[in-house]
């Protein structure tokens, strides 16, 4: 794919992940719950690049905060990390691993645990900075507990998105 049409869909990934929020974000557990940020980002990962996947997930959430508040800046970057993991996972894996269906499932599944992983990592760090304690019960309830929901639309979706796309290409050449 060349690097102009992979500019242009990064700027679009970027974009639907700034929209996105819009949907869900008027009643804030729901969008705490769907994460539809996430879901651009890993799509760009897959479709553009580990290395386009990896900036639009760190400027997204940055950016968003920026502009509109949400979400909130110290939880934005622990976020810019969890899906600048994502972005760069999904799309080293998806093209390092043979070709199959179930290089989509592995490279998403393991994305978004090497994102958590970070995301808890990184929150560590930022609530230690802060003087506070980032415990294994915020960790596990914003990583898995609270994000079920977003985690089930993520493995249904993406995966169904990509297949669409795999066969949208095939059937270009």
């Amino acid at each position: 794919m060349k690097q102009t049409k992979k500019l242009i869909l990064s700027a679009m990934f970027l974009a639907l992940g700034l929209v996105l929020p819009f949907f869900t974000g008027q009643i804030r557990e729901i969008g705490n719950k769907l994460l539809p940020m996430h879901i651009p980002v890993l799509l760009c990962g897959f479709v553009c690049g580990p290395q386009y996947g990896l900036l639009v997930g760190f400027i997204t959430p940055l950016l968003r905060s920026l502009l509109f508040s949400m979400p909130p800046l110290p939880r934005a970057i622990g976020m810019a990390f969890e899906l600048a993991t994502y972005g760069a996972v999904t799309g080293l894996l998806y093209r390092k691993l043979p070709k199959s269906k179930a290089r989509i499932y592995i490279s998403l599944l393991i994305a978004m645990v090497a994102g958590r992983l970070v995301w808890g990592i990184v929150s560590i760090l930022i609530y230690g900075i802060e003087g506070s304690a980032f415990t294994w019960q915020m960790f596990a309830g914003g990583a898995f507990l609270n994000a079920i929901p977003g985690i089930v639309v993520q493995i249904i979706l993406i995966p169904v998105l990509m297949l669409a796309l795999e066969k949208a290409r095939y059937q270009e050449s």
